[in-house]
């Protein structure tokens, strides 16, 4: 099992930016790839973005493409979400998680199956 903690959410106007963290622990964490997921009120959860374990290799949403940067530390525990360019649409709670892959098409983030570890959200509001 890993841990997850996230941080770094708030409120931000529109055309803003922040940047989430996510810090991993645990005898597992080499086993996985790491995503990030967001849950707007009324929704379903949704994947943002996704860095592969074996090469670094990143994935985003369409909706997140060319405005959000996934990276993560040279240990591989700490991964960060940076945000641009923030819409109020971007609202939500965000998650990180472990994955087993990072599912994809092409270079768009297309998750079926379900996350292994999840952390506890970090609330992001976009609003004037």
């Amino acid at each position: 099992q890993v841990q997850l903690a996230e941080s770094g959410g708030g409120l931000v106007q529109p055309g803003g930016s922040l940047r989430l963290s996510c810090e991993a622990s645990g005898a597992a964490l080499g086993h996985y790839s790491r995503a990030w997921f967001r849950q707007a009120p009324g929704k379903e959860r949704e994947g943002v973005s996704c860095i592969s374990k074996l090469d670094g290799s990143t994935y985003y949403a369409d909706s997140v493409k060319g405005r959000f940067t996934i990276s993560r530390d040279s240990a591989k525990s700490t991964v960060f979400l940076q945000m641009w360019n923030l819409k109020p649409e971007d609202t939500a709670i965000y998650y990180c998680a472990t994955v087993r892959v990072c599912e994809s098409r092409g270079s768009t983030y297309t998750p079926y199956q379900r996350a292994v570890d999840w952390g506890q959200g970090t609330q992001v509001t976009v609003s004037s």
